[in-house]
């Protein structure tokens, strides 16, 4: 089967003009896979010194104290940490790839029973492409535009191509600085999806992903469109993007929209997985529910959305898409189109970062403008369906209910996004002498300080791919260094190398966090691991670290953070992971940084655009003090 893959992608690649040779030189992508050492487990002690280190900014005098009591009794030698260390590293022995690897995916994802949608898939915005505009009085009239047609079938095409390259192993392996990372999540790009279970979901892939169609959502209606023949030929742009069409002329034409069931996906776990047990016990309703989990990705057309949307409204249609209408949210990767031929995407968090992701739509992206020779049509293409559905009186009420909750999530989450256009990446580096995602960090905790008047628990993402199945790990970007540069910068009256000092140790402190997170050496990961081994009740009683009050508020993020930059081509952005939190995106682009932050309007104790003006405020400030400080050589 593999060697078949190659032949066809080699043949894909003569037909848009490029060698066999070059394609066949390429390192294939899993080639490096052997070479990647397995994810530590870090030593307990070392763990719970950082912890304590973690927590310090966030507690009390008293508070602390407990805090280092708790942790001495779980360390010692009649603690149950040491024996939940013995477990793990048991664990370990028997993992093919990772001690993390179920561990993550069940406790944060598949576990999870309040709705994905919102909570765990992630959106973004991609950027505008000139070469497709609607006309005005499409957009106007809430119908699906031709412009917008036809760049969802050329950006199709081209996430096709990256699919044909992954599964022949020609998409090129990922290093940093010269190392390898893991390649591991690319098999569960395409063809994916989440499927819902009493208790615990599952995820549903294939490698090679070899399905022949892509799945059309338009006015709620799911329909599978073939993109390739049965013999596995691709269709042509030109036959793509009558694909595309057809599909919309169906679900037109159909006498009566048949009740949403897609909607149940943006519902709580458990009473999705009702339902879809419910739909199953039907032979049509199964051949349905099959067709879109193999699908290759989603494609969601959507109408009668006003134009031009602003930023946040545009976000919030990638994010919920009105209560949920018009997307499948257990799909790996959605393509989202408006009227105005204007492009995001919703993903589904569980099986891949979105940093993986990225990689391959900013690679579509990057070819889906100019000129494109089109391949030869493909013969025998079957027709696009609108797949058919039985929905009986229980389940009709599910989507009904799940309408009404869902458009309550949607009301509650509030997106602002901000540009600071007055320095980038390059300036950070040059004038500040500091690591750019750093610096936004440091400056970050001064924000939320500046507003709040205290710290936060923060979390950002430091990827663990330099190790076999690696994910993620936390940098807890709270520090006793962030603190202390945080109220100097508040005191006018400390002078400007004392906060210029603290900003540097500060800066430090960050860097030697990310450092040990990337090495396999932070804190969450390792804890959660060990309460992962923790056996009944009166265990869980004798954790002395997770019962005391400190651990459960240095985890409760009140500031989930991610870099996703380049945010010039993609802006992505995520709901607050906790009730009184923020969502905190940002991209530091090379001469300017864009920003987006996320709260819910239930909490009294958030205020995104409060936060974002103080985000705003305390950048200038930072460039302003930089700036004469190097100007005047007090740094």
């Amino acid at each position: 089967m593999l060697c078949l893959l190659r032949a066809r992608a080699a043949t894909a690649a003569r037909a848009r003009g490029y060698s066999a040779a070059a394609a066949a030189a390429a390192q294939p992508t899993f080639a490096n896979q052997d070479k990647l050492p397995r994810l530590p487990v870090p030593a307990l002690e070392a763990t719970v010194t950082r912890y304590l280190r973690s927590v310090q900014p966030l507690l009390a005098a008293d508070e602390y104290a407990r805090a280092e009591r708790a942790a001495a009794a779980f360390v010692a030698a009649d603690g149950l940490g040491p024996e939940l260390q013995r477990r793990l590293q048991e664990a370990d022995g028997r993992a093919a790839h990772s001690w993390l690897e179920e561990i993550w995916l069940n406790k944060a994802y598949l576990e999870w029973r309040d709705p994905s949608y919102i909570n765990v898939n992630w959106f973004a915005t991609m950027a505008d492409n000139p070469d497709y505009a609607a006309e005005a009085a499409e957009v106007e009239a809430g119908r699906v535009s031709q412009a917008q047609v036809a760049r969802a079938a050329r950006f199709v095409t081209h996430m096709l191509e990256t699919n044909e390259a992954l599964n022949a192993q020609q998409l090129a392996p990922d290093t940093q600085r010269g190392e390898p990372l893991c390649m591991n999540q690319f098999r569960w790009q395409f063809g994916t999806s989440r499927v819902a279970a009493p208790g615990r979901d599952a995820i549903v892939g294939q490698y090679p992903s070899t399905a022949r169609h892509v799945l059309l959502m338009y006015r709620g209606q799911t329909v599978a469109v073939p993109v390739y023949s049965a013999a596995g030929q691709r269709a042509s742009l030109a036959q793509i993007t009558a694909q595309l069409a057809e599909g919309v002329r169906r679900v037109d034409a159909l006498p009566q929209l048949a009740p949403s069931v897609a909607n149940l996906t943006a519902g709580h776990r458990d009473a999705w997985a009702a339902a879809r047990q419910a739909l199953a016990r039907d032979a049509t309703n199964r051949a349905s529910l099959a067709t879109v989990d193999a699908a290759l990705f989603g494609v969601c057309l959507d109408a009668g959305h006003p134009a031009p949307l602003s930023m946040e409204e545009r976000m919030a249609v990638f994010a919920h898409a009105d209560a949920g209408a018009n997307r499948w949210f257990d799909k790996a990767i959605q393509l989202v189109f408006l009227s105005d031929a204007t492009m995001g995407v919703n993903c589904e968090h569980t099986p891949v970062d979105a940093l993986t992701t990225a990689r391959l739509l900013l690679g579509a992206a990057a070819k889906e403008s100019g000129p494109y020779k089109d391949t030869r049509p493909c013969r025998d293409l079957a027709p696009p369906e609108p797949l058919a559905w039985t929905v009986d009186g229980d389940v009709a009420r599910a989507i009904d209910a799940v309408r009404t909750d869902a458009r309550a999530l949607a009301a509650n989450l509030r997106l602002r996004f901000g540009d600071a256009p007055l320095f980038g990446a390059q300036w950070i580096k040059a004038a500040a002498g500091a690591s750019p995602d750093a610096f936004f960090q440091v400056a970050l905790q001064a924000a939320y300080y500046a507003h709040h008047g205290q710290p936060a628990a923060t979390y950002e993402s430091a990827s663990l791919r330099r190790f076999k199945h690696g994910r993620t790990e936390t940098i807890r970007a709270c520090t006793a260094e962030t603190l202390a540069f945080s109220r100097a910068f508040a005191d006018r009256d400390l002078p400007l190398q004392k906060k210029l000092r603290l900003f540097q140790q500060a800066v430090a402190a960050h860097l030697g966090l990310s450092r040990a997170a990337a090495n396999g050496q932070g804190v969450d990961r390792h804890l959660l691991g060990l309460r992962a081994q923790i056996r009944d009740p009166d265990e869980a009683a004798r954790a002395a670290l997770f019962q005391d009050p400190a651990f459960a508020r240095s985890s409760s993020f009140v500031l989930s953070t991610s870099n996703v930059t380049p945010g010039d081509r993609f802006r992505g952005a995520f709901a607050p992971v906790v009730p009184d939190g923020y969502g905190v995106c940002y991209a530091l682009d090379k001469d300017d940084i864009k920003f987006g932050v996320a709260d819910w309007l239930s909490s009294s104790a958030t205020d995104a655009p409060g936060l974002r003006q103080s985000i705003y405020d305390t950048l200038a400030q930072l460039h302003e003090a930089t700036t004469y400080a190097k100007e005047h050589g007090l740094m």
